[in-house]
């Protein structure tokens, strides 16, 4: 599972870029199913996912997890074999840690963000501060680069 905005593409952006309709190419050629579980409108959501060629759930009303459970059951997995990837703590990654998943909090791709999630940051900032001074985990990959 991947969240759609600032995970995949930059938030609202519309295009699908080559890079990455490669690597969902190369994913699906090695088995894995994936869905986009986004808490944006469905317009938005199913026109990308259609373009990606990809199954979705939109207004998914993450952290909650009704959402994450539709997704597993639409492949009939398991939570010990599902990955929910997003850039919000909150939303993406505390929703999947709830379903029972494998988490992957990623850096957002682009500044530009929804006024809400703008605010979610702030709180994030804090709780990862803290956790990173608790257990001293590095620093999150800042790289951006395709490897097949």
């Amino acid at each position: 599972m991947f969240d759609l905005d600032n995970t995949l593409v930059p938030w609202n952006h519309p295009d699908l870029p080559e890079p990455l309709m490669q690597w969902l190419e190369l994913a699906r050629k090695h088995g894995f199913e994936i869905c986009i579980l986004s808490n944006n409108s469905g317009p938005r959501v199913r026109e990308f996912a259609k373009r990606a060629g990809v199954a979705y759930i939109a207004d998914a009303g993450k952290p909650q997890t009704a959402a994450y459970y539709e997704a597993m059951n639409k492949f009939s997995a398991s939570p010990e074999e599902t990955v929910m990837v997003g850039d919000q703590l909150l939303t993406d990654i505390h929703g999947g840690r709830k379903a029972g998943v494998y988490t992957v909090l990623v850096l957002p791709i682009a500044k530009s963000e929804w006024w809400g999630t703008r605010i979610n940051r702030q709180v994030e900032k804090l709780i990862l501060y803290m956790l990173h001074r608790k257990f001293r985990f590095s620093s999150p990959v800042q790289k951006k680069e395709f490897h097949e």
